[in-house]
Formats: C-alpha cells, structure tokens, sequence
C-alpha cells in the first residue's frame, strides 16, 4: 500500500448485505434460523452449528466497550490517537470498529460503557460503523 493511501474493504459475495446495509445506515447481522444464534462477520453458515439456514437481520445497534487499545500511529484517514476497539452488540456478537465522539483516553473509555452506532462515509463505495457514547455522553 502506498504510503498516504486509504485501505478500502473490498465487498465480497459473502459481505455484500453488510456493506450495502452500512451505506444505508443500517447494522446488518446474520442469524441462525436453527439455533438463533446471531453471529458476526458475515458468513453463509452459523458457526455454532454449521447451519446454512441463516438470515439476515437489522441488530439494534446498541453495544457496549468490550476492549480497546490507542493508537498514536499515523493512518491516512485518521486523526492521532484514535481507538481501535472491539464492542460486544446488544445482540450477542463482537466486532472490531473504533470509538468516536468522545476523548481518545483511558479515563474517558470505560469498559462496559453504553455505546450506539454511528456511520461514516469512507469512499464512495464503502460506509464503516463507529461506535459513539449512548446518548451522546462523553467522558
């Protein structure tokens, strides 16, 4: 990748619900019709019980701050630090993502606090989910 340059994810058969869903606001998850497990990444079988009998679903977008790291590397795209985090959705399934609107600091990024999903546009092609504070409340 050249240096400066966005990383774009490229849709694949199997994610392609998903990134249309971002482009549309929406979190999109899958659930198994025969276990009703929910589960996340996308993928055409449930990985509880192998399942294809799956569907796609519109998770609440509520989540909470499972873990996380700070960044202070440069990324194109980004401004210093930012966090890379991974939240569990009020659903079940975890997911890696970053946290916005609020400070970019161990006193302000609570593990277990409250979060909801927000978008943002990252090409023209591609919507990535973030994560904010719910309610809009910031440490």
């Amino acid at each position: 990748m050249a240096k400066g340059k966005k990383f774009s994810p490229v849709p694949t058969p199997e994610t392609l619900h998903y990134w249309e869903g971002t482009k549309r606001g929406e979190l999109l998850i899958q659930q198994c019709d025969d276990c009703s497990t929910h589960y996340f990444p996308p993928r055409p079988f449930c990985p509880k019980c192998a399942s294809r009998n799956v569907a796609v679903k519109k998770a609440s977008g509520k989540a909470t701050l499972y873990s996380y790291v700070i960044s202070h590397m440069l990324r194109p795209g980004q401004e210093d630090p930012f966090a890379i985090a991974v939240v569990e959705l009020e659903e079940g399934p975890r997911m890696m993502t970053n946290i916005v609107d609020c400070p970019q600091t161990p006193e302000a990024l609570v593990l277990d606090m409250p979060l909801e999903v927000t978008f943002e546009e990252w090409d023209e092609t591609i919507t990535l989910p973030k994560f904010k504070p719910a309610g809009g409340a910031a440490s």
